[in-house]
């Protein structure tokens, strides 16, 4: 054998796909304060008006109603903080989910035995994606809307088959 037709066991498989998915978030740090400061603004016009008028406790409901948005919004964005990575190997794909909270959990399935199973509604498109193996079945993308799923299944199962067709060795390249 000479050297360039040497196999190493030892050397990593190749990466055939790496998907990191997020949930979408359509209002960023800057525009919440733009619409938190605009929401206040409001809010304390509209109780000045009901305290000049002798209705003194609606100005400290138009307050509860402020902290109220303030506490959606800080929610939302923690929760926006969750994300899946995906990965597949010709050995394996590894799928390791992450929630707002910070906890971490993790699949590792033989790319060869899972299987994509899509829950499919005739008038929006796919709904759920499950990462099915041996009895086991994982959904993913669970925040991703249809046309997003379609399009991340349809890459999914291009990167399955390819593990499935398993690694080629070029000695020439």
């Amino acid at each position: 054998m000479t050297a360039g037709n040497d196999f190493d066991p030892d050397t990593a498989d190749p990466e055939l796909f790496r998907a990191l998915l997020t949930p979408h978030r359509s209002l960023n740090r800057t525009g919440f304060v733009l619409v938190m400061v605009l929401v206040s603004a409001i809010s304390f016009a509209a109780g000045m008006v009901f305290l000049l008028m002798g209705a003194w406790p609606v100005f400290g409901f138009f307050g509860l109603d402020v902290l109220a948005i303030y506490w959606a919004f800080k929610i939302n964005f923690r929760r926006a903080q969750a994300c899946e990575q995906i990965s597949i190997t010709p050995s394996e794909l590894r799928l390791r989910r992450v929630s707002h909270r910070g906890h971490v959990s993790e699949w590792v399935f033989n790319p060869l035995w899972v299987r994509l199973d899509r829950e499919t509604h005739e008038e929006f498109g796919i709904e759920h994606l499950y990462l099915s193996s041996k009895g086991h079945r994982v959904a993913i993308g669970s925040f991703l809307g249809p046309d997003e799923k379609a399009s991340f299944s349809k890459a999914l199962i291009a990167a399955l088959n390819a593990a499935r067709r398993g690694p080629s060795y070029n000695p020439v390249a």
